[in-house]
């Protein structure tokens, strides 16, 4: 009797709660595992898919690890980093017109050049940048440099761009450095098909076109005006040169210069480094369009970079050419204008800001003395006071130029 007392009186799942106690509510904790589970499958399956992201863009990226081979070994040769510019990355930027593989419809497979090469020097408060154009066709004393046999050259007088075909990024790292005193942390190399993969990726570039441009070869049909260029057609524009102003090198440097600067404006005025959508498709063809050394080939590295460049003013990112002008005894080559290319590397490598001034005005426009009758200077500096600093004629990265010089 007394158990059946006790089982009576003990409470079952079906007994009323306690006077004072809610009810437990079972059927509530059941839903919320439910959730949380679900949260957690989701989250795991986001992560994975990050992660593969990643995976799959890290793994985009092709390292050139015989260049920093074959510096290490002539670490003695190489210039010192200065007090003044600690903190400071110096970046090569090369244009290589390889004509194999996807770029052959580009012509006849031949030695790879550097069609184009700019030193990006990043400041060590990483607020401003400068981006110098080193003219292709302009005369260097190249050191020596290890061909793919094994062997070696001599060290030579050649146009600039003949370094990169005869020894690849580490002679034309070597050539830089020798003719500027500037230590090149990084290079990065991009061919034709990468550059029109990364323009579509940003959904095109605006230019302005001053005169109706028809040039065949170039594949451009183009009316005057502002317009957006994609891949074929940018990649166009930018190498085109015989049917384009004065058909110089200069003014296609020019050209150059004036699409990168409307590209960080496109890229920092539609926030794609914020916007997840945007954001993928550009990194994908970063990713897939360049050639670094070990130390940018990396998804982290080149965002680092990116990020850098996105958080500059557009009016603290300034491009101009090394100061040029015809080489004397060839007038269909280049020579550097001294003493201004001297005090613009000077300026880089002591990390001191730049004052530029556009191409065409005042006394960074007129010929060099000893420029020789009908010898005009490009990117000369004007001649400073005694403790001014030199101006340069350049163009910060906020010009819309919608005339070209």
């Amino acid at each position: 009797m007394a158990e059946d007392e006790h089982t009576q009186d003990s409470p079952t799942s079906d007994s009323p709660a306690p006077s004072g106690q809610k009810k437990p509510a079972r059927g509530r904790r059941r839903w919320l595992l439910i959730i949380a589970g679900a949260l957690a499958l989701v989250l795991t399956a986001c992560g994975a898919l990050v992660w593969i992201a990643y995976r799959k863009l890290d793994g985009n990226i092709r390292t050139d690890t015989a260049t920093q081979r074959l510096l290490a070994e002539l670490e003695a040769e190489r210039p010192s980093r200065t007090a003044g510019a600690r903190g400071a990355e110096n970046i090569l930027l090369i244009g290589s017109d390889d004509r194999t593989g996807a770029n052959a419809a580009y012509g006849a497979a031949g030695g790879r050049r550097s069609d184009t090469t700019i030193l990006l020097h990043i400041a060590a408060d990483r607020r401003h940048a400068t981006a110098v154009s080193i003219p292709r066709d302009v005369m260097v004393t190249v050191p020596s440099c290890e061909l793919p046999d094994g062997t070696r050259t001599g060290t030579r007088l050649v146009q600039f761009n003949a370094a990169f075909e005869t020894g690849g990024p580490a002679c034309s790292i070597r050539a830089v450095e020798q003719l500027s005193g500037i230590r090149i942390d990084h290079h990065m190399i991009l061919d034709f098909t990468g550059f029109k993969t990364m323009v579509d990726a940003v959904g095109g570039v605006e230019v302005c076109v001053p005169q109706p441009i028809h040039d065949k070869d170039a594949k451009l049909d183009l009316p005057a005006g502002r317009q957006t260029l994609r891949g074929e057609q940018a990649l166009g524009y930018v190498r085109a040169r015989e049917s384009l102003g004065d058909g110089s090198d200069t003014q296609r440097m020019g050209r150059q210069q004036q699409f990168l600067a409307s590209l960080i404006r496109k890229v920092q005025s539609q926030g794609v480094l914020l916007n997840p959508a945007r954001l993928w498709p550009v990194l994908d063809a970063a990713t897939s369009s360049v050639e670094a050394d070990e130390g940018l080939s990396s998804l982290g590295a080149l965002y680092d970079l990116t990020w850098d460049l996105r958080s500059m003013r557009p009016a603290d990112v300034v491009f101009l050419t090394a100061p040029r002008r015809p080489y004397r005894p060839d007038p269909d080559r280049d020579e550097f204008v001294q003493p201004q290319t001297t005090q613009l590397f000077t300026e880089l490598r002591e990390d001191r800001l730049l004052t530029v001034r556009p191409p065409g005005s005042g006394t960074g426009a007129s010929p060099s003395a000893g420029a020789g009758p009908g010898r005009a200077a490009f990117g000369a500096a004007a001649s400073p006071g005694p403790s001014a600093s030199p101006v340069f004629e350049g163009r910060t990265a906020d010009t819309d130029g919608c005339v070209m010089h």
